[in-house]
């Protein structure tokens, strides 16, 4: 039996490692589910209405419609918070049948974007002498994906549903 004084530093080893095995929650047990949705509006317009009057509340904001036919409308935004990110955000409208006229789903998806830069050194290889590697550099840049997110803010939805309900009027 190892002493005490022993057992401890052993122990905490094999903690991290097992915590560093265990893999994290699928997202999926999370989801709820609920009845109650953001992503959801009603309209008494006929499906192509409806979506028309969307595509116009896209458009009065700035968006540029990707995708259009009668009952469904793609739009996205370009947004430069500072000078090396850069996020987009793409919305889904579709607007089916209901009892009441039209229900309307609405969802964002907001993708981040971030400046990585990369350099390479020059190098020449000449046969029966060796390989020299020169000093000149060059360096690349480029927006790499760096995340993908579904906008999940009530408030955000609210606000669209709103005006679509303003130029709907």
């Amino acid at each position: 039996m190892l002493p005490r004084t022993r057992l401890l530093p052993v122990i905490a080893v094999i903690g991290l490692l097992l915590a560093g095995c265990s893999s994290p929650q699928p997202v999926y047990r999370t989801e709820t589910f609920e009845p109650e949705s953001p992503f959801v509006n009603w309209s008494t317009q006929e499906p192509p209405v409806a979506c028309e009057v969307g595509k116009r509340a896209l458009l009065s904001q700035g968006y540029r419609i990707d995708s259009a036919n009668p009952t469904s409308i793609r739009g996205e935004k370009f947004f430069q918070p500072k000078a090396d990110h850069g996020i987009t955000l793409h919305i889904t409208l579709v607007c089916l049948p209901s009892n009441v006229g039209t229900v309307l789903y609405a969802n964002a998806l907001q993708t981040r974007y971030e400046l990585k830069s990369s350099s390479n050194s020059t190098g020449v290889s000449v046969a029966g002498v060796g390989s020299i590697s020169l000093p000149w550099t060059a360096h690349k840049e480029a927006l790499v994906k760096v995340g993908e997110e579904t906008v999940a803010d009530p408030d955000f939805y609210r606000r669209l549903f709103a005006l679509i309900d303003a130029l709907d009027a």
